[in-house]
């Protein structure tokens, strides 16, 4: 969890400090993209090699190395001598994130017995819906504050006691697993599912920078193609030695691969609606970075409470409709929000933003925390590194799209030459592109509402095989609990 927390936090801490960082070091527009945009890279694309490590090499042991060296990285980070230092140890950041991330997830899944996990999860839940918003305000407070001078450094200089922490309580408290089977490293698989994501995502982060070349559209088409390349290698190496990357297997499982398609669209919302929502406070409305953050606190609070509150005792009684319902609510939340923006303009208040963000938070809650325990439910424990993997890529994959969708639902709508002619309609122009952008988001939370049809409608996990798999492991009695002959269940 606390690993879990760290990460979040980290991967938004850093947007609200971005004009420190620029005036302190003299960086460039196209560096402070890359500061940014490099740790979703290098995290976007060591996911799935990150979780299948773990399935070979221990998850335990590659939880404490990665972080270790994400601890490592921010302290890199925090005493930057100048751009260039910073981009480097932010790729490193993103690399040594995309080791521990997955874990969490497995460890999670092999630990603890079917009748619990929906706790745990409730618990990842809250703690992913509290890290989404905590971080732009725990930047602007670390930012505002300039610690000993420091500036912007605190925002990566506060990792290193959490990392510390980590690392000697996961050494004591996590017992080691691994997958049952002995597998081997598909390097060509790696090189085909880094070359494919990067090939997606550069283009969409550097799009807008660069007036959306030729070769960036072109980079995109040919993702899909190697893509396809990495499906057809999968299905050879699972032939030939049973150990891909990718377990392809895991799509023939209708709960996961219904839940990876939620994963993507959700992943598609959170990218636009974050950062469109603070360039809407801070340029739009010209919030300091303060005053943003706090406006954030009632979402993060709505957020966490629905969350905990979901899995634990809404989920197992009503099942998917849950999620659905969370689909629903948030899009309601996004309509609401809009009418507030379209009527109150540019003097709208923090306060007034309250209702809406409750009722999109609320929504939030009902879907983050349900749709993992969904995805992961009838999957069998012996690929639970890969699928943890897929998981996060996936969200991962989604938000870079909401990112490069932005530039399309938020800038696209904007008529920058009038701007700069016209200054003083700066603020009414971002909040006509706000509500412009809230409008997709909407359609595309109504979309996840059908995709959720082909979800489970019950959660296995909490109406059978609890008693039988606590029967034969208890987390407690010190052995591998990644050597389980069969899955918890069986689909």
């Amino acid at each position: 969890m606390t690993a879990a927390f760290m990460d979040l936090v980290d991967a938004t801490i850093v947007n609200i400090a971005i004009p420190s960082i620029e005036r302190d070091l003299g960086a460039t527009f196209g560096a402070i993209q890359w500061i940014t945009a490099g740790y979703a890279l290098a995290f976007a694309a060591g996911l799935i090699t990150g979780g299948r490590l773990g399935d070979i090499y221990g998850r335990k042991r590659l939880f404490l190395l990665g972080t270790a060296g994400f601890t490592l990285a921010s302290a890199l980070c925090g005493f930057a001598a100048g751009p260039e230092m910073l981009v480097a140890s932010r790729l490193l950041q993103g690399a040594a994130a995309a080791m521990m991330v997955p874990q969490v997830l497995s460890i999670i899944h092999v630990t603890f017995p079917a009748h619990e996990r929906g706790k745990v999860f409730g618990m990842f839940g809250a703690i992913i819906g509290l890290g989404a918003v905590s971080g732009p305000l725990l930047g602007a407070l670390l930012t505002q504050w300039n610690l000993f001078g420091l500036e912007w450094r605190p925002i990566f200089l506060i990792n290193l006691p959490v990392g510390i922490a980590g690392i000697i309580l996961g050494r004591k408290f996590i017992v080691e697993s691994k997958a049952p089977k002995a597998l081997k490293l598909d390097l060509v698989g790696v090189l085909l599912v880094t070359g494919a994501l990067l090939m997606l995502i550069y283009p969409l982060t550097r799009g807008r920078e660069l007036d959306w070349p030729l070769w960036g559209h072109l980079m995109m088409a040919g993702s899909l193609l190697v893509f396809g390349a990495l499906a057809a290698y999968e299905k050879y190496k699972t032939k030939k030695d049973g150990s891909p990357l990718v377990e392809l297997s895991l799509f023939k499982v209708k709960s996961f691969a219904a839940g990876i398609a939620v994963q993507l669209t959700f992943g598609v919302v959170m990218g636009v609606f974050f950062l469109v929502w603070t360039l809407y406070m801070q340029i739009g409305l010209g919030w300091s970075p303060l005053k943003a953050g706090l406006t954030g606190v009632p979402f993060s609070i709505a957020v966490s409470a629905a969350a905990g509150m979901s899995v634990q005792k809404l989920v197992p009684r009503f099942g998917r409709k849950v999620l659905q319902s969370g689909a629903l609510t948030m899009a309601a939340g996004v309509l609401l929000y809009i009418w507030e923006a379209g009527r109150y303009g540019t003097s709208i208040a923090p306060w007034q933003m309250i209702l809406p963000l409750v009722v999109m938070g609320a929504g939030m809650g009902l879907i983050v925390a349900p749709l993992t325990d969904a995805v992961l439910s009838e999957v069998p424990r012996e690929h639970a590194g890969s699928a943890s993997g897929l998981i996060n890529t996936t969200g991962q994959m989604g938000n870079a799209l909401g990112l490069g969708l932005v530039s399309v639902v938020f800038f696209g709508v904007i008529d920058e030459e009038r701007l700069q002619r016209i200054p003083g309609e700066v603020g009414t122009a971002f909040a006509d592109a706000f509500q412009n952008a809230l409008g997709w988001v909407a359609g595309v939370l109504l979309v996840i509402f059908l995709v959720m049809f082909a979800l489970p409608a019950k959660p296995k996990q909490h109406v059978e095989g609890a008693e039988q798999e606590e029967e034969h492991e208890t987390p407690q009695d010190g052995r591998d609990l990644g050597l389980a002959k069969e899955p918890a269940l069986a689909g």
